[in-house]
């Protein structure tokens, strides 16, 4: 057991699932490899086995192992916000409920606007306010009683904006902000730093600004799709394509690629999955078309908000993107579950 749990503390210092499988044999597999398994299978149209006994493993035939999640809920991990050790089973309630240095979320009072006493709605807003106050006392006066050791305070530097990395105790932050090195730092060097920052907020900020254009458009369609698996004839190398659909009185398809650009990706432990916007049906003239890709029913698998665009002269494919996974490792998660579904909206953008 003591093997068992070195084991595991070392594979949680990179994931945070609680859950563990296992074969009918007994061996043990913590999720991420487990999917990466499934994943490698569905890449080389093989049957996942066990890396120990070779025995078939699929989703129905694992089993939890409840022993090895109980023992690792067990394991002491620090708390994000004042760094106390709490076990694993008891860290999430910890952090969002009780924890002195949590960011505090505010109530939201809400008003209606129908025709109402304004007495009753006084009270409302009284009401609302009285709470608020009182869960801002309990956690001010009751929940450090509760609390066990009392630890010091985490806070970052003052000039973390400048690119000071410090963190330590509240009340040595005074003293190492006296001799911080970062507010004297060249001038130089802070305005490539900030201009850095600044040009990585507006990138962000870009996306949504474009978003907020592209639900003006006049014409905007969705359709819900499901990426199947086929293989080429070549190679037996693994691709997706969606079944035809509609968009703005044209026929559409959508044709995906793990590591196009590479001839074994089952040699690779980074994946990627790249996408190509096919157009079925000839068009009277170039047609602008823009396009977001969101989760969607029965999808999985977060997205990040990124538009792209082509202009479509003839049945073509538009040049290879990549699929803007919020997460990187959902690759293998899509790749090991048995349907991928996506949402695709598109915009047909003005002459």
């Amino acid at each position: 057991m003591h093997h068992v749990l070195m084991f595991v503390n070392l594979v949680f210092t990179v994931n945070n699932d609680n859950l563990y499988r296992q074969c009918s044999n007994g061996h043990l597999m913590c999720a991420p490899c487990f999917t990466h398994l499934l994943a490698d299978a569905r890449l080389r149209d093989e049957t996942a086995t066990c890396p120990n006994c070779r025995v078939d493993i699929s989703k129905n035939s694992v089993t939890r192992n409840l022993a090895v999640e109980k023992a690792v809920s067990e394991l002491p991990s620090e708390c994000r916000h004042c760094t106390k050790v709490f076990p694993r089973h008891s860290l999430q309630y910890h952090e969002e409920k009780i924890c002195e240095d949590r960011p505090y979320k505010f109530r939201q009072l809400v008003v209606d606007s129908g025709p109402r006493s304004p007495l009753a709605g006084l009270v409302r807003i009284v009401s609302s306010v009285y709470f608020l106050l009182l869960a801002a006392l309990r956690r001010r006066f009751f929940v450090s009683e509760l609390t066990a050791t009392k630890r010091p305070r985490m806070t970052s530097c003052r000039y973390c904006v400048l690119g000071c990395s410090y963190r330590g105790a509240a009340r040595a932050a005074a003293a190492h902000e006296a001799i911080c090195a970062h507010p004297r730092r060249p001038a130089a060097e802070l305005m490539s730093m900030l201009a850095r920052r600044q040009k990585e907020h507006e990138h962000s900020l870009a996306h949504y600004r474009d978003l907020m254009d592209l639900l003006s458009y006049e014409k905007i369609t969705f359709n819900d799709l499901q990426l199947r698996p086929f293989r080429t004839e070549e190679l037996h190398k693994l691709y997706f394509e969606t079944s035809r659909f509609t968009a703005f009185g044209f026929q559409w398809v959508v044709k995906a690629f793990v590591n196009k650009h590479q001839r074994d990706p089952t040699q690779s432990t980074q994946r990627e999955i790249t996408y190509q916007l096919v157009m079925k049906s000839k068009p009277f003239g170039p047609m602008c078309v823009r396009w977001v890709w969101t989760r969607g029913p029965g999808g999985s698998a977060p997205l990040l908000p990124e538009a792209a665009q082509h202009t479509f002269t003839d049945e073509e494919a538009s040049p290879a993107k990549t699929l803007p996974l919020a997460d990187p490792d959902d690759a293998n998660r899509l790749l090991a579950s048995k349907a991928v579904h996506f949402r695709l909206i598109m915009f047909s953008s003005p002459k």
